[in-house]
Protein backbone atom coordinates (compact mmCIF):
# COMPACT_ATOMS: atom_id res chain seq x y z
CA UNK A 1 0.00 0.00 0.00
CA UNK A 2 1.24 3.30 -0.96
CA UNK A 3 0.70 6.20 1.54
CA UNK A 4 0.33 9.55 0.28
CA UNK A 5 1.25 11.86 3.04
CA UNK A 6 0.43 14.95 1.10
CA UNK A 7 -2.76 13.59 0.75
CA UNK A 8 -3.43 12.87 3.95
CA UNK A 9 -2.47 16.28 5.62
CA UNK A 10 -4.80 18.21 2.66
CA UNK A 11 -7.93 16.16 3.82
CA UNK A 12 -6.76 16.32 7.50
CA UNK A 13 -6.58 20.20 6.76
CA UNK A 14 -10.27 20.37 5.33
CA UNK A 15 -11.85 18.14 8.01
CA UNK A 16 -10.28 20.72 10.87
CA UNK A 17 -11.47 23.24 8.00
CA UNK A 18 -15.25 21.71 8.56
CA UNK A 19 -15.44 21.28 11.97
CA UNK A 20 -14.28 24.93 12.43
CA UNK A 21 -17.44 26.05 10.41
CA UNK A 22 -20.01 23.39 12.57
CA UNK A 23 -18.61 24.72 15.44
CA UNK A 24 -18.94 28.56 14.12
CA UNK A 25 -22.58 27.79 13.10
CA UNK A 26 -23.63 25.90 16.38
CA UNK A 27 -22.25 28.99 18.79
CA UNK A 28 -24.36 31.00 16.13
CA UNK A 29 -27.46 29.16 16.17
CA UNK A 30 -27.31 29.28 20.19
CA UNK A 31 -25.27 31.86 21.28
CA UNK A 32 -26.26 31.56 24.55
CA UNK A 33 -25.18 28.48 25.44
CA UNK A 34 -21.78 29.69 24.14
CA UNK A 35 -22.37 32.33 26.62
CA UNK A 36 -23.02 30.70 29.75
CA UNK A 37 -20.44 28.42 29.27
CA UNK A 38 -18.35 31.21 29.72
CA UNK A 39 -20.43 32.85 32.75
CA UNK A 40 -18.64 33.88 36.05
CA UNK A 41 -20.55 32.85 39.19
CA UNK A 42 -22.19 35.10 40.49
CA UNK A 43 -21.39 36.92 43.95
CA UNK A 44 -22.48 35.20 47.15
CA UNK A 45 -23.35 38.41 49.71
CA UNK A 46 -24.28 39.26 53.39
CA UNK A 47 -22.54 36.13 55.39
CA UNK A 48 -20.98 37.13 58.24
CA UNK A 49 -18.78 35.12 60.60
CA UNK A 50 -19.03 36.05 64.13
CA UNK A 51 -17.17 35.04 67.28
CA UNK A 52 -19.07 34.24 70.09
CA UNK A 53 -18.30 36.71 73.70
CA UNK A 54 -16.09 34.93 76.48
CA UNK A 55 -18.86 34.98 78.72
CA UNK A 56 -20.56 31.82 76.16
CA UNK A 57 -20.68 28.06 78.46
CA UNK A 58 -17.96 26.05 77.98
CA UNK A 59 -19.94 22.63 78.01
CA UNK A 60 -19.26 18.80 77.71
CA UNK A 61 -22.33 18.90 75.63
CA UNK A 62 -23.91 16.91 78.02
CA UNK A 63 -27.37 19.19 78.32
CA UNK A 64 -28.38 17.33 81.80
CA UNK A 65 -25.20 18.36 83.74
CA UNK A 66 -25.43 21.78 82.41
CA UNK A 67 -29.12 21.87 83.89
CA UNK A 68 -28.43 21.24 86.36
CA UNK A 69 -25.06 23.04 86.81
CA UNK A 70 -27.21 25.78 85.85
CA UNK A 71 -29.70 25.41 88.35
CA UNK A 72 -27.48 24.94 91.15
CA UNK A 73 -26.72 28.54 90.53
CA UNK A 74 -30.12 30.00 90.34
CA UNK A 75 -29.98 30.04 86.08
CA UNK A 76 -31.26 28.45 82.87
CA UNK A 77 -29.63 26.74 80.17
CA UNK A 78 -30.27 28.11 76.82
CA UNK A 79 -28.94 26.27 73.60
CA UNK A 80 -28.15 28.49 70.81
CA UNK A 81 -28.47 26.62 67.52
CA UNK A 82 -25.67 28.43 64.94
CA UNK A 83 -23.63 28.09 61.85
CA UNK A 84 -21.27 30.21 59.78
CA UNK A 85 -21.85 32.61 58.12
CA UNK A 86 -25.22 33.41 59.54
CA UNK A 87 -26.20 37.17 59.31
CA UNK A 88 -29.11 36.59 61.88
CA UNK A 89 -26.51 35.23 64.39
CA UNK A 90 -24.69 38.06 63.93
CA UNK A 91 -27.40 40.04 64.31
CA UNK A 92 -28.30 38.89 67.74
CA UNK A 93 -24.49 38.45 68.92
CA UNK A 94 -23.60 42.10 67.98
CA UNK A 95 -27.56 44.07 67.81
CA UNK A 96 -28.51 41.98 70.80
CA UNK A 97 -26.23 40.77 72.95
CA UNK A 98 -23.54 44.21 72.21
CA UNK A 99 -26.78 45.84 74.66
CA UNK A 100 -25.44 46.13 77.94
CA UNK A 101 -28.68 45.38 79.44
CA UNK A 102 -29.11 41.96 77.37
CA UNK A 103 -25.89 40.91 77.85
CA UNK A 104 -25.76 41.44 81.96
CA UNK A 105 -29.21 39.38 81.71
CA UNK A 106 -27.68 36.86 79.80
CA UNK A 107 -24.56 36.36 81.91
CA UNK A 108 -26.39 36.58 85.28
CA UNK A 109 -29.88 34.59 85.12
CA UNK A 110 -28.77 31.78 82.13
CA UNK A 111 -25.94 29.82 80.95
CA UNK A 112 -25.96 30.08 77.03
CA UNK A 113 -23.97 26.82 75.00
CA UNK A 114 -23.58 27.14 71.38
CA UNK A 115 -24.47 24.50 68.90
CA UNK A 116 -23.03 24.35 65.38
CA UNK A 117 -26.12 23.00 63.50
CA UNK A 118 -23.94 20.93 61.34
CA UNK A 119 -21.51 19.92 63.72
CA UNK A 120 -20.27 16.81 64.31
CA UNK A 121 -19.23 16.91 68.27
CA UNK A 122 -21.11 14.30 70.21
CA UNK A 123 -24.00 15.95 72.31
CA UNK A 124 -25.79 13.89 75.27
CA UNK A 125 -29.22 14.96 75.08
CA UNK A 126 -31.62 15.46 77.83
CA UNK A 127 -33.12 11.59 78.77
CA UNK A 128 -29.80 10.62 77.75
CA UNK A 129 -29.93 10.35 73.90
CA UNK A 130 -26.99 10.23 71.82
CA UNK A 131 -26.27 12.42 69.15
CA UNK A 132 -23.84 14.27 67.14
CA UNK A 133 -24.69 18.26 66.97
CA UNK A 134 -25.92 18.08 63.09
CA UNK A 135 -28.35 15.18 63.79
CA UNK A 136 -29.42 16.62 67.17
CA UNK A 137 -30.46 20.37 65.16
CA UNK A 138 -32.31 17.77 62.51
CA UNK A 139 -34.04 15.47 65.31
CA UNK A 140 -35.34 19.21 66.73
CA UNK A 141 -36.16 20.42 63.47
CA UNK A 142 -34.07 23.31 63.76
CA UNK A 143 -34.55 25.33 60.37
CA UNK A 144 -33.39 28.68 61.06
CA UNK A 145 -30.31 29.57 62.78
CA UNK A 146 -30.45 31.22 65.13
CA UNK A 147 -32.23 28.84 67.21
CA UNK A 148 -32.56 29.13 70.71
CA UNK A 149 -34.16 26.54 73.29
CA UNK A 150 -34.75 27.69 76.84
CA UNK A 151 -34.94 25.13 79.66
CA UNK A 152 -36.55 25.50 83.40
CA UNK A 153 -35.18 23.49 86.32
CA UNK A 154 -37.23 20.11 85.17
CA UNK A 155 -35.42 19.76 82.09
CA UNK A 156 -38.31 21.11 80.27
CA UNK A 157 -38.53 23.31 76.87
CA UNK A 158 -40.13 26.32 78.10
CA UNK A 159 -39.60 28.76 75.37
CA UNK A 160 -38.36 28.71 71.50
CA UNK A 161 -37.11 31.02 69.37
CA UNK A 162 -37.24 30.46 65.87
CA UNK A 163 -35.08 32.78 63.85
CA UNK A 164 -33.57 35.85 64.67
CA UNK A 165 -35.64 38.25 67.80
CA UNK A 166 -35.54 41.77 67.48
CA UNK A 167 -33.78 43.48 70.60
CA UNK A 168 -37.02 44.54 72.05
CA UNK A 169 -39.22 41.48 71.65
CA UNK A 170 -35.80 39.34 73.12
CA UNK A 171 -35.94 41.35 76.24
CA UNK A 172 -39.59 40.18 76.70
CA UNK A 173 -38.36 36.53 75.66
CA UNK A 174 -35.77 36.98 78.60
CA UNK A 175 -38.58 38.67 80.97
CA UNK A 176 -40.73 35.91 80.62
CA UNK A 177 -38.67 33.36 80.88
CA UNK A 178 -36.83 34.42 83.98
CA UNK A 179 -40.25 35.00 85.56
CA UNK A 180 -40.94 31.13 85.51
CA UNK A 181 -44.18 29.89 87.13
CA UNK A 182 -45.03 33.45 87.86
CA UNK A 183 -45.97 33.50 84.34
CA UNK A 184 -49.74 33.92 84.28
CA UNK A 185 -50.35 33.23 80.81
CA UNK A 186 -48.35 32.13 76.96
CA UNK A 187 -45.22 34.38 75.87
CA UNK A 188 -47.47 35.52 73.17
CA UNK A 189 -49.21 37.42 75.03
CA UNK A 190 -46.47 39.03 77.23
CA UNK A 191 -45.03 39.63 74.15
CA UNK A 192 -48.41 41.70 72.99
CA UNK A 193 -47.73 43.93 75.62
CA UNK A 194 -44.34 45.38 74.33
CA UNK A 195 -43.88 49.16 73.48
CA UNK A 196 -44.81 49.06 69.57
CA UNK A 197 -44.53 53.32 69.61
CA UNK A 198 -44.45 54.47 65.79
CA UNK A 199 -46.17 50.99 64.40
CA UNK A 200 -48.96 50.99 62.12
CA UNK A 201 -51.91 50.81 64.08
CA UNK A 202 -54.26 48.63 61.43
CA UNK A 203 -53.35 45.37 60.26
CA UNK A 204 -51.74 45.42 56.97
CA UNK A 205 -53.37 44.40 53.72
CA UNK A 206 -52.91 42.34 50.85
CA UNK A 207 -54.65 41.96 47.74
CA UNK A 208 -54.02 38.49 47.90
CA UNK A 209 -55.42 38.17 51.11
CA UNK A 210 -58.89 35.91 51.12
CA UNK A 211 -61.81 37.69 52.46
CA UNK A 212 -63.60 36.52 55.65
CA UNK A 213 -65.20 34.09 56.39
CA UNK A 214 -62.44 31.99 56.86
CA UNK A 215 -62.94 28.32 56.08
CA UNK A 216 -59.51 26.86 56.02
CA UNK A 217 -60.59 23.55 55.50
CA UNK A 218 -61.82 24.13 52.02
CA UNK A 219 -60.71 21.96 49.34
CA UNK A 220 -57.80 23.33 47.41
CA UNK A 221 -54.42 21.78 46.06
CA UNK A 222 -52.71 24.92 46.70
CA UNK A 223 -50.50 25.19 49.95
CA UNK A 224 -52.81 27.17 52.60
CA UNK A 225 -50.33 29.98 54.33
CA UNK A 226 -52.26 31.26 57.31
CA UNK A 227 -50.68 34.94 58.68
CA UNK A 228 -50.97 36.09 62.08
CA UNK A 229 -50.65 39.32 62.70
CA UNK A 230 -51.56 41.87 65.32
CA UNK A 231 -52.12 45.89 65.04
CA UNK A 232 -48.90 48.32 66.18
CA UNK A 233 -46.35 45.57 65.59
CA UNK A 234 -43.22 46.43 63.74
CA UNK A 235 -41.99 43.39 62.19
CA UNK A 236 -45.46 42.67 60.55
CA UNK A 237 -44.98 45.96 59.09
CA UNK A 238 -41.54 45.37 57.78
CA UNK A 239 -42.72 42.10 56.16
CA UNK A 240 -45.36 44.17 54.47
CA UNK A 241 -43.74 46.88 53.38
CA UNK A 242 -40.23 45.77 52.65
CA UNK A 243 -40.00 42.57 51.84
CA UNK A 244 -43.53 41.04 50.32
CA UNK A 245 -43.05 44.54 48.82
CA UNK A 246 -40.37 42.87 46.26
CA UNK A 247 -41.78 40.71 43.04
CA UNK A 248 -39.94 37.68 43.69
CA UNK A 249 -41.63 37.10 47.20
CA UNK A 250 -45.01 38.91 46.38
CA UNK A 251 -45.16 36.31 42.99
CA UNK A 252 -44.41 33.12 45.79
CA UNK A 253 -46.42 34.61 48.32
CA UNK A 254 -49.58 34.96 45.25
CA UNK A 255 -49.25 31.31 44.12
CA UNK A 256 -50.66 30.14 47.86
CA UNK A 257 -54.39 30.62 49.50
CA UNK A 258 -53.35 32.89 51.88
CA UNK A 259 -55.75 34.04 54.87
CA UNK A 260 -54.62 36.74 57.09
CA UNK A 261 -56.12 36.58 60.85
CA UNK A 262 -55.85 38.51 63.66
CA UNK A 263 -53.97 36.44 66.53
CA UNK A 264 -55.74 38.36 69.64
CA UNK A 265 -59.20 38.93 67.52
CA UNK A 266 -62.30 36.40 68.29
CA UNK A 267 -62.91 36.24 64.78
CA UNK A 268 -64.26 32.57 63.91
CA UNK A 269 -61.93 30.31 61.66
CA UNK A 270 -63.07 26.85 60.46
CA UNK A 271 -59.68 24.83 61.13
CA UNK A 272 -58.05 23.11 58.15
CA UNK A 273 -59.44 19.99 60.09
CA UNK A 274 -63.14 21.26 60.08
CA UNK A 275 -63.51 22.74 63.55
CA UNK A 276 -64.45 25.70 64.40
CA UNK A 277 -62.41 28.23 66.76
CA UNK A 278 -62.07 31.72 67.78
CA UNK A 279 -58.67 33.31 65.31
CA UNK A 280 -57.39 33.61 69.84
CA UNK A 281 -57.90 30.25 70.11
CA UNK A 282 -56.50 28.62 66.78
CA UNK A 283 -53.28 30.91 66.93
CA UNK A 284 -53.22 29.51 70.98
CA UNK A 285 -53.46 26.00 69.62
CA UNK A 286 -50.81 26.42 67.34
CA UNK A 287 -48.24 27.82 70.01
CA UNK A 288 -48.17 31.09 67.81
CA UNK A 289 -45.80 33.47 69.84
CA UNK A 290 -44.39 35.91 67.46
CA UNK A 291 -46.31 38.66 65.67
CA UNK A 292 -45.98 38.15 62.23
CA UNK A 293 -45.81 34.10 61.91
CA UNK A 294 -46.89 32.39 58.61
CA UNK A 295 -48.51 28.79 59.32
CA UNK A 296 -48.04 26.86 55.90
CA UNK A 297 -50.35 23.81 56.19
CA UNK A 298 -50.28 21.21 52.97
CA UNK A 299 -53.54 20.39 50.75
CA UNK A 300 -54.40 17.66 53.49
CA UNK A 301 -54.44 20.29 56.29
CA UNK A 302 -51.02 18.68 58.10
CA UNK A 303 -48.45 21.76 58.75
CA UNK A 304 -45.42 21.74 57.19
CA UNK A 305 -43.76 24.99 58.24
CA UNK A 306 -43.52 28.07 59.85
CA UNK A 307 -41.88 31.87 59.41
CA UNK A 308 -41.53 32.82 62.84
CA UNK A 309 -38.87 34.84 63.06
CA UNK A 310 -37.45 38.39 61.10
CA UNK A 311 -36.40 37.12 57.90
CA UNK A 312 -35.41 39.49 55.14
CA UNK A 313 -36.04 39.02 51.53
CA UNK A 314 -34.23 36.23 50.39
CA UNK A 315 -35.20 33.88 53.38
CA UNK A 316 -38.39 34.61 53.06
CA UNK A 317 -38.94 34.15 49.40
CA UNK A 318 -36.90 30.94 49.75
CA UNK A 319 -39.32 29.80 52.26
CA UNK A 320 -42.56 30.48 49.91
CA UNK A 321 -40.68 28.60 47.40
CA UNK A 322 -40.01 25.25 49.26
CA UNK A 323 -43.77 25.27 50.48
CA UNK A 324 -44.94 25.99 46.79
CA UNK A 325 -42.51 23.42 45.49
CA UNK A 326 -42.80 21.01 47.70
CA UNK A 327 -39.21 20.63 48.57
CA UNK A 328 -39.63 19.13 52.08
CA UNK A 329 -40.49 16.00 50.38
CA UNK A 330 -37.28 15.51 49.21
CA UNK A 331 -35.26 17.63 51.19
CA UNK A 332 -36.47 17.51 54.79
CA UNK A 333 -33.73 20.21 55.60
CA UNK A 334 -34.78 24.23 54.57
CA UNK A 335 -30.85 24.90 55.40
CA UNK A 336 -29.30 22.76 52.71
CA UNK A 337 -32.66 23.50 50.47
CA UNK A 338 -31.56 27.56 50.53
CA UNK A 339 -28.07 26.75 50.08
CA UNK A 340 -28.21 25.08 47.01
CA UNK A 341 -30.53 27.65 45.74
CA UNK A 342 -28.87 29.92 46.19
CA UNK A 343 -25.37 28.11 44.57
CA UNK A 344 -28.13 27.45 41.56
CA UNK A 345 -28.57 31.13 41.01
CA UNK A 346 -25.21 31.82 41.13
CA UNK A 347 -23.57 29.22 38.64
CA UNK A 348 -26.42 31.19 36.28
CA UNK A 349 -24.02 34.54 37.27
CA UNK A 350 -26.58 36.05 39.91
CA UNK A 351 -25.54 37.85 42.73
CA UNK A 352 -27.12 36.83 46.02
CA UNK A 353 -27.40 38.78 48.38
CA UNK A 354 -29.31 37.07 51.52
CA UNK A 355 -29.10 40.11 53.89
CA UNK A 356 -30.68 42.35 51.30
CA UNK A 357 -34.06 43.61 51.56
CA UNK A 358 -33.73 45.55 48.24
CA UNK A 359 -31.19 43.06 46.22
CA UNK A 360 -31.84 39.35 47.14
CA UNK A 361 -30.85 38.31 43.84
CA UNK A 362 -29.44 40.50 41.32
CA UNK A 363 -27.41 40.82 38.19
CA UNK A 364 -25.00 44.31 37.58
CA UNK A 365 -26.94 45.70 40.61
CA UNK A 366 -29.93 45.73 38.95
CA UNK A 367 -32.85 43.35 40.48
CA UNK A 368 -33.44 40.16 38.80
CA UNK A 369 -37.31 38.08 39.55
CA UNK A 370 -36.85 34.28 39.02
CA UNK A 371 -40.46 32.80 38.70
Amino acid sequence: MIFDRAGSGSVMKSMAIMLAGLLTLGALANPLAHAESEQPVGAFLGAVDTEHPGWFKESFLDFEKDIQEAAAEGRRLVLYFWQTGCPYCNALIEHNFAQRDIAETMQSDFDLVAVNMWGDREVVQVGGRTFTEKTLAAALRVNYTPTLLFFDEARQVILRLNGYYPPDAFRAALAWTRAGSENDGAFSEYLATADKDGANPELNPQPFFEAAPHDLSSTDERPLAVYFEQPNCRQCDTLHQKVLIHEIARTQAEKMRSVQIGMWSDTPVITPDGRPLAARAFARELNVQFAPTVVFFDAAGQEVMRLDGAFRTFHTQGILRYVNNKAYLEQPSFQRYLGNLAEHWREQGLDVDIWSYDLPVSRNGEMVVVH
